[in-house]
């Protein structure tokens, strides 16, 4: 573990617009709002963890509702009311609920099936161990984040042909094996550094959900929980982590299903990622992160821009110009020829003049 020299983000905290969407955030920030994870640790759960999957679901979605309106409550100013004698929680059924899906993996929208708990692979190559290839305080995030506490797991739900990260993302056995326990303790450690929050990233913290929300039994800082994803997570496993994530820092990468598929090898892609991103919306604060690809910008760029100014108004969206070619693209680029080159400026000008035009709030976090 290292210790960054902390970066001046005044200014940005400044700008009425990033307060307005990120005024949670920088509420937990400054101590006057407690992290989620730490609030569904206070709702008790009155059914026994070995009950079966229906009758857990079914607790889990009524203690949702409940969790919201806790939350609402606790943010205005009312007492926690939380019962240390209690034998479950919110937080516990959701870590047995994690578990379960583990048995019969879904939690991305692959949903392989494979019995992950006794070590068969699943799609990504994980078995139940999780692996993180690196943690340290990133300085190189959207402005609001930094130092941010950065966790990069091995393996992911894409497989994307120009992935930055492929030497992580596509070998699962990169990085050393982490118990839940021993995450917290990561966790736990780069809110002492000095992170304003744990950014759970990869590769694809997807595949590592049981382990994630197991580590948060063990936490006990008030610091923010950010969800760092691709977004291919099932509806299950998306309604797990719904309640826990504070602020989501999601990809958003295809305006379509078709070059999803060619580029990234998954099918219905703007259907569920587009779904996930309202699932986030609904349940925190938002900012999206947007690659602009080369020749791209009729087929993605522009309907990403216009789903998101109809749909999630009041978050933010980095627009980035940092795509290159790598990994299949730079090893094969006839095979790749729409994305075998930098994006131009011209392309990037144009990407910001849409959103100037939809009214979408994007200066403040490039």
């Amino acid at each position: 573990m290292w210790r960054a020299v902390r970066p001046d983000t005044s200014r940005v905290w400044k700008n009425p617009e990033v307060l307005k969407r990120l005024s949670r955030y920088r509420s937990i920030i400054d101590g006057n709002h407690l992290a989620k994870y730490l609030l569904a640790k206070d709702i008790v759960c009155d059914v026994g963890l070995d009950a079966t999957s229906h009758t857990l679901w079914k607790k889990h979605e009524q203690l949702s509702t409940e969790f919201k309106g806790y939350v609402e409550s606790i943010d205005a100013g009312s007492e926690r009311t939380s019962d240390l004698a209690a034998a479950s929680t919110f937080l516990s059924l959701k870590i047995e609920l994690a578990l379960r899906i583990l048995r019969d993996c879904h939690f991305c929208e692959r949903r392989c099936g494979s019995d992950r708990s006794l070590d068969q692979k699943g799609w990504c190559k994980l078995g139940a161990a999780s692996r993180v290839s690196s943690v340290f305080l990133h300085t190189g995030e959207e402005a609001p984040l930094v130092p941010s506490g950065t966790i990069f797991f091995s393996s992911c739900c894409l497989a994307c042909a120009f992935c930055q990260n492929s030497d992580i993302s596509t070998n699962p056995n990169s990085g050393r094996v982490v118990s839940a326990r021993e995450l917290a303790i990561l966790a736990e450690r780069l809110g002492e550094d000095g992170a304003l929050n744990i950014n759970y990233v990869g590769g694809d913290p997807v595949p590592n959900t049981h382990t994630i929300i197991g580590s948060l039994g063990y936490q006990s800082s008030n610091i923010t929980q950010l969800w760092n994803s691709s977004m291919y997570g099932s509806s299950e496993g998306m309604s797990l982590i719904a309640d826990l994530v504070d602020v989501w820092l999601p990809d958003f990468k295809y305006g379509n299903n078709e070059c999803a598929e060619r580029l990234s090898g998954v099918k219905n892609y703007f259907d569920i990622v587009s779904r996930n991103h309202l699932t986030a919306y609904n349940n925190g604060e938002v900012i999206i992160r947007h690659l602009v690809l080369p020749n791209h910008l009729e087929c993605c760029t522009f309907p990403i821009l216009e789903w998101v100014s109809r749909n999630l108004p009041d978050c933010m969206v980095n627009i980035m110009a940092q795509y290159r070619p790598e990994h299949r693209v730079l090893q094969n680029p006839d095979a790749f020829a729409d994305i075998s080159r930098r994006v131009s400026n011209v392309e990037m000008q144009k990407a910001f003049e849409k959103a100037d035009e939809l009214g979408i709030c994007w200066e403040p976090v490039s």
